[in-house]
């Protein structure tokens, strides 16, 4: 008798339970259905459709009703709705309210991404879409990107790329001090990466710190001596500096032509086939002539210019002839 109860006791939840699972079911293949049909819609840049079919798997996904695994697998949901809202805006059109709408929505839902997505690439793939959404071409505002910033070189820190990000975000709001202390910070983390030295480089000389530039590119030289490209981009600084600043003096010309021709001199040391940095020093040399009253140093210094300028042009015709770039 007591075997019987239980059985039948099994059998009434057994049977309770079942619309359960049905519709669990149910909810995970109309997900998976409409995910697919979302995709498809996405993928031939139909995004009004798109985003529909997204939100519709969202409300699915809030309601905690189809499996767990499968709602993992949903997250990316929210970046892809986000996106499609993102793809729909239109910079020509800011300030039309439904235009400005969807920008709103693709904010709210790569914020959504940032925190709810699994797969942790597609993760840093919507925060960098929110820190673009937050860009001056967009909602322009600063202020937001910051804090993402900071949360994804906390999740990579590794990756100078979000340090990059923050110091130009910096630079653009006129932070120069916080700008120059996030580069700094990644140069300290990457003290051997050519490339921390090149963004440095250009950082301080987008701020007018003319020697702090030059210091920059040297620290990347000695990473790299044997890199001519290293050596030739110092003597194209140089060049830059003593032709076009015109608030230097003489003395500072001629030093600064002197110390591109030496920059010139070892990248051509290093591959004497190097055509961009011959043409540069055969300028500098020009430069150099023009400053001097010794006739028959100017003549010296032009004769070896135009030395140089023909070598030039012979390896560019070699070059073309062989169907190989240029160095």
């Amino acid at each position: 008798m007591h075997s019987g109860r239980s059985l039948s006791r099994f059998v009434v939840v057994a049977v309770l339970m079942m619309p359960l699972a049905a519709c669990q079911y149910l909810d995970q293949v109309s997900a998976m259905r409409t995910f697919k049909e979302a995709n498809s819609a996405y993928g031939r840049g139909d995004y009004e459709t798109a985003a529909e079919h997204y939100g519709e798997i969202l409300e699915i996904l809030e309601t905690g009703s189809s499996d767990q695994l499968l709602n993992e697998q949903l997250t990316a949901t929210y970046f892809y709705i986000a996106n499609s809202y993102d793809n729909l805006y239109k910079p020509s059109r800011r300030g039309e309210a439904d235009n400005d709408r969807f920008l709103e929505d693709a904010i709210h839902y790569y914020e959504l991404a940032s925190e709810e997505i699994t797969d942790p690439n597609l993760q840093r793939l919507a925060m960098q879409y929110l820190v673009s959404a937050f860009g001056p071409d967009k909602a322009n505002d600063p202020a937001s990107s910051e804090p993402v910033l900071r949360q994804m070189i906390l999740l990579d820190p590794e990756n100078p790329d979000n340090y990059f990000a923050l110091a130009n975000l910096y630079e653009q709001s006129g932070l120069f001090e916080d700008a120059e202390a996030v580069m700094l910070e990644v140069r300290n983390l990457r003290p051997d990466d050519p490339i921390v030295y090149l963004q440095l480089a250009g950082f301080y000389n987008r701020s007018g710190e003319f020697e702090l530039t030059i210091d920059a590119l040297e620290q990347r030289a000695r990473i790299e001596p044997d890199n001519p490209e290293a050596f030739y981009t110092i003597s194209t600084f140089y060049w830059e500096k003593a032709f076009r600043d015109f608030r230097i003096t003489q003395d500072q010309k001629a030093e600064y032509i002197a110390a591109g021709i030496d920059a010139a001199d070892s990248a051509i040391g290093l591959n004497d086939r190097y055509v961009d940095a011959l043409v540069y020093k055969n300028i500098l040399l020009r430069m150099q002539a023009n400053m001097t009253t010794d006739l028959d140093l100017q003549e010296a210094l032009i004769e070896e210019a135009d030395e140089l300028r023909n070598r030039a042009e012979e390896l560019q015709k070699q070059q073309q002839a062989g169907g190989a770039p240029a160095a």
